[in-house]
This record gives structure tokens, sequence and C-alpha cells, in this order.
């Protein structure tokens, strides 16, 4: 039931998110902006600044358009934060706080259902003894990556425009 509810609401902010984008010309916005590749940084376990990094990648798709914006999460360090559910606090005591609550988790789906991809720190998950399948939400093996700083550099090298919020 909490899965369908999460769907649920991650469907609906995708709905809302499609209805306001096209509020604003699609054609306009697509000639003012073009293409754009983006990669968003969070390595930090603010809970509130972390939804609002959210909000802000919602309102990048809103005025680009899902489909002329490439978006990318990097999480690293304390950033897995926003992905570690709060019920691994207890395996997992190297970590402040678990932020992967109903707000979080709604806010992660409706994003992925719009493209974005979150990527995963292999070191820290390795350092911090974190269980990718168990202690994260909604990830797997295809979301991680070797080194989280490291692939900031390599998306930077390949054209993405580094935010963090």
């Amino acid at each position: 039931m909490k899965t369908f509810t999460h769907l649920f609401t991650a469907l609906f902010l995708t709905v809302i998110g499609l209805i306001s984008s096209t509020t604003a010309s699609a054609e306009d916005s697509s000639s003012r902006y073009g293409h754009q590749k983006v990669v968003y940084h969070i390595n930090y376990d603010d809970a509130k600044k972390q939804f609002s990094t959210l909000r802000n990648i919602q309102n990048h798709i809103n005025a680009v358009g899902a489909d002329n914006v490439d978006i990318r999460v990097v999480l690293h360090g304390n950033g897995l934060s926003l992905l570690l559910k709060p019920d691994a606090l207890k395996r997992v005591p190297r970590f402040k706080t678990a932020n992967a609550v109903d707000k979080i988790t709604q806010r992660v789906d409706a994003l992925k259902l719009q493209g974005v991809h979150f990527n995963v720190c292999n070191n820290t998950l390795k350092g911090r003894d974190v269980n990718l399948e168990e202690d994260l939400y909604d990830a797997n093996q295809d979301d991680v990556v070797p080194s989280g700083v490291a692939e900031l550099a390599y998306l930077q090298g390949l054209g993405y425009t580094y935010l963090r919020p």
C-alpha cells in the first residue's frame, strides 16, 4: 500500500510539474535554453536543504522541459542520507540522519519519472558499510558509480553543467 501511495503521489507531482511547465510555452523554453546537461551535487545531510534541491530540480525541468534536459544527481558522503531509509540508521551508524521519508521519496519518484538519474558513490557505500538494496530507497546496482567526485569530474568533461545548490 505504501508503494502504491508513493507511486500515486509521484505520478501526481509529475502531472502537476508537466501542467505548470506547459504554462510557459515549451517552444519558448526550448528556444531560449536549448538542450541542457546538468549534474546536481549532493554531499550534505540537511533534509531541508536536500528537499530544496529536489524542488530546484523540478523547477529546472519545468523551465526547460523534460525532453530538453538530461539531469544527473550525484550523491556521496553525507549526501547518501537523501536515500537512506530511517530504519537503516540502526545498521549504519556512520550517518547522523536518514532522510528517505515520504516527503523526500515522493519527490525522488516524481523526478525519476521525468528521467532524472540518481547516482550513488560506491566509495561511500563501502566506507560506511551501506547495503545498497536494504538501506537505500529505490537504488540498485545500475545507480552506483565508482566514485562520486570522479563522476562529477567525468560528467563535467562530457559537458554537464555543475550545480550544487
